[in-house]
């Protein structure tokens, strides 16, 4: 293994000695650059494994620097130094490719987390940063989040990850997490909206043995837990707002207190979030921070629904059928013709996880290894509207009301017009819903109309 190389940028020649000593102490040899030109120069003579730049240089920006090595060196993660408390400074130069960055005054062991992680990058190998096998779907729309995440995995900027409910967002998180150089540290995921309130401080930074009743040992907390590697919160909206503060805090400050400790603790933790919510509709109403917003959204990664992905349906359908099916020695299930059909023209409020679930009820009720349009038993969501297009933007359910029972209500309303409108001729009724009078009678017995 050849020593890495370091370039250090900046101006001001007692920052420079210390970034030098410290990355010399770590085996790491270093070339140093006071200004804009001299850097550009040193970074055409050599390949540097890691850059560290000033934000505020003589002849220009150290975004100019980012913006530099992400055109011409892209395999050289940079790091800026900002002035302390500047985050939009910080926020900045993630969103324009920066690896991490560092505040002043330089904690040496923040210091020596980032270089380690750089490092660790510069050697990681591309091959690693494939995902096909596990998110599924050759469609265009996934091809890009596919791209997406392998320059996500290089970076150690937050990801607020966007996405209605069962399409898949912490399978995206935790790819993000496995495809970077932190994958051999823990991946931490909570779901915020789980955690009672109360015990909220506790269980994200941990307590102190005797700091409340019922404190009867020291308890680590998820950020320590998550500590080298990334911590995913789900449903970051369902954060209380006294939370929100704190978390802000240990974001900016890569730091934590526990509950009853005077001190804080360094943390070492790549913050990814995500929520089926629209979070910029909520800082609109003031439900959440719109500092901690701008935080965790420094980039922002939209998982498309499975209506905006039709295509990819046959595919993710015979995997999830073999998962179900298991080692089964007689012949595997799978979709005919006609089920498959309506399975690309049904709107999937639920996404890939109701395309799991109606699968593995149609597995249990076909009585060969085909599955048949009426073995799938889908909801039927509106009897007014007979062609896709109306279909595509079914409403959400209300807040509370579980998908199961929110679809069973809309299809038990679009039955009994149907039967209505064809003075309860279930074989008229049936037609107009597009639906077999076999698959029509299950309905029936299902919801208790029959």
């Amino acid at each position: 293994m050849s020593t890495p190389l370091a370039l250090i940028v900046d101006d001001e020649p007692d920052i420079r000695e210390l970034l030098e000593l410290t990355l010399g102490r770590m085996n790491i040899d270093t070339r140093s650059a006071a200004n804009l030109a001299d850097a550009r120069r040193l970074l055409g003579e050599a390949r540097f494994d890691l850059c560290l730049t000033d934000m505020r240089l003589p002849d220009g920006d150290g975004l100019d620097l980012v913006d530099t090595i992400q055109q011409h060196y892209p395999d050289t993660p940079v790091a800026v130094i900002t002035a302390h408390g500047n985050m939009e400074t910080a926020v900045q130069a993630l969103k324009a490719g920066a690896f991490d960055f560092v505040s002043k005054p330089v904690d040496l062991q923040v210091l020596r987390n980032l270089v380690n992680g750089a490092i660790k990058l510069a050697s990681f190998p591309e091959r690693d940063r494939r995902s096909r096998e596990t998110l599924l779907g050759d469609s265009a729309i996934m091809q890009t989040i596919r791209s997406t995440i392998a320059k996500l995995s290089r970076s150690q900027a937050p990801v607020y990850i966007s996405g209605e409910s069962g399409t898949g967002k912490e399978l995206v998180a935790n790819l993000i997490h496995a495809k970077g150089p932190r994958n051999d540290k823990p991946f931490v995921p909570v779901n915020c909206g789980a955690i009672p309130s109360e015990l909220m401080e506790s269980e994200f930074f941990g307590h102190k043995k005797g700091s409340f009743t019922g404190a009867v040992t020291d308890k680590q907390g998820l950020f320590q837990a998550a500590d080298g590697g990334t911590l995913f919160l789900d449903e970051v909206a369902e954060l209380p707002l006294h939370m929100q503060v704190k978390l802000l805090r240990a974001i900016q400050e890569k730091a934590v207190r526990p509950v009853g400790e005077q001190k804080e603790i360094p943390i070492d933790v790549r913050v990814l979030s995500a929520t089926h919510k629209d979070l910029a509709r909520l800082v609109e109403s003031g439900d959440f921070r719109q500092d901690l917003y701008y935080r965790i959204n420094v980039i922002e990664l939209h998982v498309p629904s499975l209506r905006e992905r039709r295509e990819d349906i046959p595919q993710l359908a015979e995997n999830i059928l073999g998962k179900l099916a298991g080692n089964r020695d007689d012949e595997q299930p799978h979709l005919g013709q006609e089920a498959l059909e309506a399975l690309q023209r049904y709107p999937f409020p639920g996404n890939v996880r109701e395309l799991e679930n109606i699968l593995e009820r149609a597995l249990t009720l076909c009585d060969g290894a085909e599955i048949q349009l009426e073995d799938l038993a889908l909801p039927v969501l509106d009897v007014t509207v007979q062609h896709e297009r109306a279909l595509d933007q079914p409403p959400p359910p209300p807040d509370g009301v579980a998908l199961e029972e929110y679809l069973e209500g809309i299809e038990r309303n679009a039955i009994l017009k149907a039967l209505e409108q064809t003075h309860n001729n279930k074989t008229a009724a049936a037609k107009v819903l597009g639906i077999t009078f076999r698959a029509m009678r299950y309905r029936l017995k299902k919801l208790g109309l029959e």
